[in-house]
């Protein structure tokens, strides 16, 4: 079951007696956006000039050499909205659990008590879009894990969460 929240995010649950399974949520509709924009930002000016410049020099029918980079754009377009589905968090009782992949799934679980940094950080195209990223560092290199593409409230919350309970977890140690 998939619902929106105010902020464009996809929430899911999971189906079942309550507390059966994490709820997840999903990251905000302004991160796919932003990458479907740099996408055409990076590719509309070669697809252009594949098929102006050999239209132009040699004929129309050389116009056909855009379609190439034209139809790598489409398929970036729908892989980036496929990634962009993929990415969720859950935050639950003794850990933060982040999925994410396509074809090759990645579930990170990361123990409260484990976390030794936690960041937020935004740079200047993701300050523009509104979205901010929250980076999780642990003692173990292996664990370190990122969420992307947050509304910024919902970042400096999550960071304030996460520190609060990773404070209270290593205290008990």
């Amino acid at each position: 079951m998939e619902t929106g929240s105010p902020h464009g995010t996809e929430t899911s649950g999971t189906a079942g007696p309550a507390g059966a399974g994490p709820e997840w949520t999903g990251l905000p509709r302004a991160l796919l956006r932003m990458r479907r924009l740099l996408l055409v930002v990076w590719l509309g000016p070669p697809t252009l000039a594949a098929g102006l410049l050999p239209g132009l020099l040699a004929g129309p029918g050389w116009a056909a050499l855009a379609l190439l980079p034209l139809a790598f754009m489409a398929w970036g377009w729908v892989m980036l909205g496929r990634n962009w589905r993929s990415w969720r968090y859950a935050e639950r009782a003794d850990d933060l659990l982040i999925s994410r992949g396509v074809l090759w799934r990645q579930e990170t679980v990361v123990p409260y008590g484990r976390m030794q940094l936690v960041e937020v950080t935004s740079g200047p195209v993701e300050r523009h879009f509104g979205l901010a990223g929250v980076q999780l560092r642990t003692a173990a290199a292996a664990t370190d894990a990122a969420i992307p593409g947050l509304d910024p409230a919902e970042a400096e919350r999550l960071r304030d969460r996460l520190t609060e309970l990773g404070e209270a977890r290593s205290a008990g140690l």
